[in-house]
């Protein structure tokens, strides 16, 4: 049982026996006695333990103590060894007397006379030193030896007899190896004399544990008719290391009969440790503990131990591992070795997910390669050869150490959760979420980054209800931002549009930076009740697009310039003539059309006089539309495989149907329709049919596309091009560049298409079609068609200017 012990054991039980040995042992450095005092302290508990019974009776160093605990024991006889004077040598814990060696007794430090007490012989009866057992292990005195025969020349009579391949020379060598004791070889042999049946199976009834080595041994010298016992309760052919009611069982069953409900989480295993109450710590719970933390010495880091060298503990990160080539990525990397598979596996792969080539789940990879990979089930379907996880009992794993998905419950429990570990209500649809994922480890290494943890953390502890409103108090960031499509996205969080939302923000900001109150006023009317109303009642409820939002910055930042210009010039919008505004346009002018749009509103709200502004209008496309280009990118996109689905389809669209990527990017699995031997999208008010092999790429993307975030899986989302941010498709400018990576200028290329669409159909059917306005379509077609002649003429005066 675990007791309480003192904050300076838990934090450094070494420096704390160095401090006491150098306050008594003046003589030796600090240096020495620390190297001996790791040599003996061992592991963790240990250190524990001896720095507490030193800090409880200090006085054991130069007294030797009695009883004198083994740890104690073994570190006064090494400072001894080393040149220490005032420490004391260990006494017994029985008689006082002082020791030079040490005899262990119930953990305590014992003499050899105290230890070979005299007994009654069994054949004279005479109290004496027991020299010898006899074969039913009853004591006998050096006079009355047992003459029943020499126990190791019947011992390979009967093993020579039972498998003649091995020879008396073999024998005894396996019986020197199994134990190096003489009594312990006499015991064996009787053992084996008495039950020949040891050897064939029976090993389970062995009496000590060198009969089991003595099997062992065997078995390696090339015997063929020795067989390796099974685990009476397993059946299993395995090490049987434990005693459990008069049977040898192996450590899982034995484990399995000692299981207990952990104090801390609950899990049922076999307690490693007990706390200050006496209540049963789980392996896990005891590692993990922040107690049993320390600061790894390769990279600083405070984290679980994974091993202990001479330079001081390592975690399992830093834990040196043979480089080898893994039998599943194929990569020469630092590997471990497979108990599944027998072969290595480096540390990616052992926490990587992928989609199993047998079942087809998603799960995690344990066997074949990347291109097959195998889950548990797949590789070894026998239930009995895999571990459960200590946490949800279902998952199989090859390790104590809970699955991916219940350490990411734990982790978010830890920074969401209060100091129990439960979670709120409002945050439970984010929890039950995350936990959920497909895949855990791409959620496990998401929650890893810093900005993350920090901001979960900060929404964890305000005892607030989590709202836009709260989460806008946070300072503003792009991780704040996908967080919060990550809490709509679960459902913790209503939607809201928060393009919308950035352009208001940034609106306000523009006003409170304006210092004179009429220009306020001005900028006011014209950015709220002007651009911001006409947009709401646009969209009607649906999201803003990142173009809509953009016009309106431009036209507000456009009126911000011309107010600043007048401001610096001595001069309002009032007293603004026609002469100040042509010399402001004969400079180097931004937002130029920008301006003109907020002169005209400026204008007709009265707010200016005796000025013009007139609008351009469209003169038709600008040039030049290459009709073969178009058509040879089209090819390309068709007949290439090497490229992405996405990306052809995303082209495809453009060249052949003009549409513009804002409305690609937005376009949906619903949009997409399948009749009996036809395939149609919906782009416009009427769907448009897509001709082979075009309909083929547009049913491979909607049935393979994936989320490219945490939570989207190809049933939740509705996107063709799903975004990086929960919720949200892919970006037009993203799909921009990814066009342009493969050669593709989207503007010129949609320009070319539209263009030439205008010149074979009705401007109506070209409306309803393409999704475009009615207006824009006569535009065009006037452009390409009607009025080709005063285009072309246009075009070059356009050119000589």
């Amino acid at each position: 049982m675990t007791t309480a012990l003192d904050a300076e054991v838990i934090a450094d039980p070494i420096g704390l026996i160095v401090r006491l040995v150098t306050d008594v042992e003046p003589t030796l450095s600090t240096d020495v006695v620390r190297q001996e005092v790791i040599r003996v302290a061992g592991g963790r508990a240990k250190r524990r333990r001896l720095a507490q019974d030193l800090r409880d009776d200090p006085a054991r160093l130069t007294t030797g103590g009695t009883p004198v605990p083994w740890a104690v024991g073994q570190l006064l006889l090494g400072l001894r060894a080393t040149g220490a004077a005032a420490i004391a040598a260990p006494r017994c814990g029985e008689c006082g007397r002082p020791v030079s060696y040490l005899i262990s007794r119930k953990g305590c430090v014992i003499c050899s006379p105290c230890r070979d007490k005299p007994q009654a012989c069994a054949q004279c009866g005479t109290a004496r030193r027991v020299a010898t057992r006899d074969r039913h292990g009853l004591p006998r005195c050096e006079h009355c030896p047992d003459n029943a025969g020499d126990p190791v020349r019947m011992l390979i009579e009967a093993v020579v007899q039972l498998d003649p391949e091995l020879t008396p020379p073999n024998v005894l060598a396996a019986l020197e190896r199994a134990t190096v004791r003489p009594a312990g070889q006499r015991r064996l042999a009787w053992a084996i004399v008495d039950k020949p049946e040891l050897l064939t199976g029976s090993g389970a009834q062995a009496p000590a544990p060198a009969v089991l080595r003595f099997i062992d041994e065997l078995i390696k010298a090339g015997a063929t008719k020795v067989l390796p016992p099974e685990c009476p309760r397993c059946q299993r052919v395995i090490t049987l290391s434990k005693r459990l009611d008069g049977q040898r069982v192996c450590r899982n069953c034995f484990a399995k009969t000692r299981a207990v409900a952990c104090s801390r989480c609950g899990s049922v295993r076999e307690p490693a440790a007990r706390n200050a109450d006496g209540g049963p710590l789980c392996p896990n719970c005891l590692v993990n503990d922040p107690i049993n933390l320390e600061d790894c010495s390769g990279c600083g880091r405070r984290s679980r131990v994974a091993a202990r060298t001479t330079d001081g503990p390592l975690c399992q990160n830093c834990l040196p591992r043979p480089v080898l080539t893994c039998g599943i990525c194929g990569r020469e990397t630092p590997c471990e070795i497979s108990r599944a598979t027998g072969e290595p596996w480096c540390d990616n792969c052992q926490h990587k997910w992928l989609r199993c080539s047998g079942c087809d789940t998603i799960a995690p990879i344990r066997g074949g390669t990347l291109k097959t990979p195998l889950c548990a089930r797949c590789l070894n379907p026998d239930p009995d050869f895999w571990d459960r996880c200590p946490t949800c009992k279902t998952t199989w794993v090859l390790s104590p150490r809970p699955c991916q998905r219940c350490a990411l419950d734990q982790q978010i429990r830890v920074l969401i959760g209060d100091d129990t570990g439960q979670v709120r209500a409002d945050l439970a649809p984010l929890h039950h979420a995350l936990t959920e994922v497909d895949r855990p480890d791409v959620a496990m290494g998401w929650l890893r980054r810093p900005q993350v943890r920090e901001v979960l953390a900060e929404i964890g502890r305000d005892t607030r209800q989590v709202t836009h409103e709260t989460l806008d108090e946070l300072p503003s960031n792009k991780t704040l931002d996908h967080l919060r499509s990550v809490l709509v996205a679960t459902g913790a969080l209503p939607e809201r549009d928060e393009r919308l939302v950035a352009l208001e923000r940034w609106t306000a900001s523009a006003l409170a930076a304006r210092t004179d109150p009429d220009e306020r006023r001005i900028l006011h009317a014209y950015a709220i009740w002007h651009h911001l109303r006409r947009l709401r009642r646009r969209l009607n409820g649906a999201p803003a697009s990142h173009l809509q939002c953009l016009n309106v910055r431009c036209h507000i930042t456009a009126a911000v310039n011309l107010l600043d210009w007048l401001a610096s010039n001595d001069l309002t919008l009032a007293t603004c003539t026609q002469a100040d505004l042509d010399r402001w346009t004969s400079g180097d002018v931004s937002y130029r059309d920008d301006t003109g749009n907020f002169v005209r509103w400026a204008l007709a709200h009265r707010h200016a006089h005796h000025m013009t502004f007139p609008a351009v209008r469209w003169q038709g496309p600008r040039g030049p539309h290459d009709g073969e280009k178009r058509w040879d990118d089209a090819r390309r996109l068709l007949q290439d495989n090497t490229l992405k689905t996405s990306d052809r389809v995303v082209g495809l669209l453009l060249l052949l149907y003009a549409q513009n990527l804002g409305t690609i990017s937005r376009l949906t699995a619903d949009d997409v329709h399948t009749n009996a031997d036809q395939v149609s999208i919906q782009l416009g008010t009427a769907p448009v049919v897509l001709p082979e092999p075009l309909a083929a790429l547009v049913l491979e993307l909607v049935a393979n596309r994936r989320g490219n975030t945490i939570l989207d899986t190809t049933a939740s989302t509705p996107w063709l091009f799903p975004g990086r941010r929960h919720g949200q498709p892919l970006s037009p400018g993203y799909l921009g560049e990814r066009l342009k990576k493969i050669g593709i200028h989207a503007g010129r290329g949609r320009s070319t298409a539209l263009f030439a669409l205008a010149t074979e159909i009705p401007a109506a059917i070209l409306a309803r079609m393409l999704g475009i306005h009615i207006k824009v379509a006569v535009a065009w077609q006037q452009a390409s068609a009607g009025d080709w002649m005063t285009y072309a003429a246009d075009i070059s005066r356009r050119g000589r200017s």
